[in-house]
């Protein structure tokens, strides 16, 4: 993948936009372990920023995917992870199936708002009892006339505690598990919705994240996304997005990682020398910062190929668990050569320690990621199904 002036424009675009409306605000975020969302989106979807692959019909720019991968990774340059994961959940998360299965009313109604930045919106998947493994969610919908009664409830949700609506995950009948599920947008403001608790994280303070409860919640069938029944398959190809945004937006913190460990390595005396005169040091940091180009070559190429209407399913997986695995060992690594002033609340490189922990577990853990790819290799096969 290439990018053009346009990219770079559009990347350049959002640094500013970062630098003038996010970043000085990032630490009182953090201490109040949420960020006004729709202040933020409102102002993105002012730029344009909010649908750059999304139809040209509904406020979008109407560019190709390549695009979006150029937003996720300009948005590494925002100084926590809360924020730039909040905003990928309305980019790459939450809209895409609606964006592609989607009636025109429904698009009307929920995709067009939430490209404008006038809605927050979220993805309702994981549950208490069914986070990895998708096809086990216990949450169910019944017909009623025109409408669903939607009983059950979501946990981990981000964004749930501001979103105007969920586009959830839900059983809509008794058949086989990758085929009785169904995509349903749900506005959060109905009766029986309660957002019952604000989940406290180790790390991502900035993003607000709920467990949300569903009692005989009134929606109308035409909330439905595409077909009934199809919401497990939509929800597969929503994930190569997830992913690739996972892997795209975790670049930009692991360089700035690296090269502000040199930075204070080369500062730090010790031994009649700095930090950075270990050879050791030298060694690691540049096989880590090799691993990074790795990463993004991946990544990128997983991109090209979904440009070329491939199935990246695969390369999604490995790009995605890659990503969570290198900022687990570049944050360790360099908050260990940063040593006590590593274990610093304020630092960003225990930030990222913190924050990028969640790349191994959200949008499916490493383990889910090795089952796929085990699987695409030919080497597994899962048990069906009772």
């Amino acid at each position: 993948m290439h990018y053009t002036h346009e990219h770079l424009e559009i990347q350049k675009t959002l640094r500013r936009f970062i630098d003038a409306e996010i970043n000085p605000r990032v630490d009182e975020w953090e201490a109040a372990e949420i960020f006004p969302a729709h202040e933020v989106f409102k102002k993105l979807g002012g730029l344009g920023l909010l649908g750059l692959n999304k139809p040209e019909a509904y406020g979008g720019a109407g560019l190709d995917y390549s695009y979006a991968m150029a937003m996720a990774e300009a948005l590494g340059h925002v100084s926590c992870g809360g924020v730039p994961m909040a905003i990928g959940v309305q980019t790459d998360m939450c809209t895409p199936a609606l964006a592609r299965f989607g009636s025109d009313e429904l698009k009307r109604e929920f995709l067009a708002p939430a490209i404008a930045g006038d809605v927050v919106g979220c993805i309702g998947v994981s549950e208490p009892g069914a986070g990895s493994d998708v096809a086990g969610l216990k949450s169910h919908a019944r017909k009623d006339g025109d409408d669903y009664l939607i009983s059950g409830q979501k946990m981990w949700i981000t964004n749930s505690l501001q979103a105007d609506w969920m586009c959830m995950l839900v059983n809509t009948g008794d058949g086989p598990v990758h085929r009785n599920k169904s995509l349903v947008i749900v506005p959060m403001n109905l009766p029986g919705i309660e957002k019952a608790r604000k989940i406290r994280k180790i790390g991502m303070h900035s993003s607000d994240t709920g467990l949300i409860y569903f009692d005989n919640v009134r929606v109308p069938q035409r909330y439905r996304v595409g077909e009934e029944g199809q919401g497990f398959v939509y929800q597969m190809q929503q994930f190569q997005e997830e992913r690739l945004w996972c892997a795209a937006s975790s670049l930009v913190p692991l360089e700035d990682c690296i090269a502000q460990t040199i930075e204070w390595a080369q500062q730090r005396q010790m031994f009649g020398g700095t930090l950075a005169d270990q050879q050791w040091v030298q060694f690691k940091l540049a096989e880590l910062k090799t691993e990074v180009e790795a990463l993004r070559a991946l990544t990128y190429r997983a991109c090209d190929l979904y440009l070329e209407g491939q199935d990246v399913t695969e390369l999604a997986s490995m790009a995605k668990l890659k990503a969570g695995r290198l900022t687990r060992e570049v944050a360790d690594t360099c908050l260990q050569f940063w040593g006590g002033m590593g274990y610093t609340l304020e630092n960003r490189v225990s930030r990222l320690y913190r924050d990028g922990r969640l790349a191994s577990i959200g949008g499916g853990a490493d383990e889910v990621m090795l089952g796929i790819l085990a699987k695409t290799m030919g080497i597994a096969k899962r048990p069906p199904r009772p």
